[in-house]
């Protein structure tokens, strides 16, 4: 017998990828859905993806869900508890994708900053027009002393991260065009 983290099933989505089912992404979605409806600042996103699940935690049937089912299963949710018009504009977000910067930088080699910033530039592309609009850069600082080859933090260490930071945004934005909801964090 397999056992899945926490006891929740996988999730299959459309694109056929299958992903690990995190409250974190589902309450994304949820409180996209409420700002969509008009409800800015939704203090039930965080609640309702709880409840849904506690509900698949002891379901017994799928060890694999897809995310049709599980679009179902909040919109009935969301529509027992009286918002039917954040149900209407429920769109389950796709999973997050996160992208180390300590191996961008280490794939980056002797190329350093150039190499590095074209290699960050190039994955943005890539996730924002191809597969993803939730992504998170991980590995910030750490990049940051790889590359500047600092033990300790500097002021090069600190013009660096700043410098990173708005090329992340930038290229994410640009490749964005905004013509896609782009969703992106840096730790």
């Amino acid at each position: 017998m397999i056992a899945f983290r926490d006891n929740l099933p996988l999730i299959e989505h459309v694109n056929g990828v299958v992903a690990a089912f995190e409250r974190e992404w589902l309450t994304r979605s949820l409180a996209r859905a409420a700002a969509k409806a008009g409800y800015a600042q939704w203090w039930l996103s965080e609640h309702v993806a709880q409840s849904v699940t506690e509900y698949l935690r002891n379901q017994r049937d799928w060890n694999v869900l897809p995310v049709d089912e599980l679009k179902t299963a909040v919109k009935s949710a969301l529509e027992s508890i009286g918002y039917a018009d954040v149900a209407m504009q429920f769109e389950p977000n796709r999973p997050r994708i996160e992208v180390s910067l300590v191996e961008l930088a280490r794939e980056a080699d002797s190329g350093y900053e150039l190499a590095f910033f074209d290699k960050l530039g190039r994955v943005i592309h890539d996730l924002v027009s191809n597969q993803s609009c939730d992504f998170e850069l991980r590995g910030l600082d750490r990049c940051v002393r790889l590359i500047t080859q600092r033990k300790t933090w500097s002021q090069a260490c600190e013009l660096l991260r700043t410098e990173i930071i708005n090329f992340a945004r930038s290229q994410t934005i640009l490749a964005a065009a905004g013509q896609r909801e782009v969703s992106f964090a840096l730790a």
